[in-house]
């Protein structure tokens, strides 16, 4: 008799957690297992800014449902931001309110770059790294054509 083993949830591969500004610049990434959810990885994200945040001005942080939940609101809140997480589809007909499209562009031109579509590399520091190169070509793309 054969007997099955339950699954125990884990997944292989790596995980990319962007934060980004209104026009898709990467401000903040983390790397993390594909295993991890994304609601745990909040306070990751917006302790590893590379550029302090304005005061004064009230900051709001646009993320799909896999972001709700009250700890999430709890970190959000001692940051300085607020949150709009979109939880339902939006009806035919009625305007766009979600901003999740920038973050789903910043993905994207993340994914042009074809060294890091499959991940091949076996340290975590090495992937990283390559991403942070990434980023740093798509802000240069996203602010040399603003300063000549």
């Amino acid at each position: 008799m054969q007997v099955r083993t339950p699954r125990t949830g884990g997944k292989k591969g790596s995980k990319r957690h962007l934060l980004v500004d209104g026009h898709g610049v990467p401000l903040s990434l983390v790397v993390t297992g594909a295993n991890r959810h994304d609601s745990t990885q909040v306070g990751a994200v917006l302790d590893t800014l590379v550029s302090p945040v304005p005061e004064g001005i009230k900051h709001w942080l646009y993320a799909d449902k896999g972001y709700a939940g009250e700890p999430v609101d709890r970190q959000l809140k001692e940051r300085g931001y607020a949150s709009r997480v979109i939880r339902k589809k939006r009806k035919p007909g009625r305007p766009p309110k979600n901003r999740r499209w920038v973050v789903e562009a910043a993905h994207s031109w993340f994914n042009r770059f074809r060294k890091l579509l499959v991940r091949y590399e076996k340290k975590t520091e090495s992937y990283l790294a390559l991403l942070h190169l990434a980023a740093a070509i798509i802000c240069w793309r996203k602010v040399a054509p603003i300063y000549g």
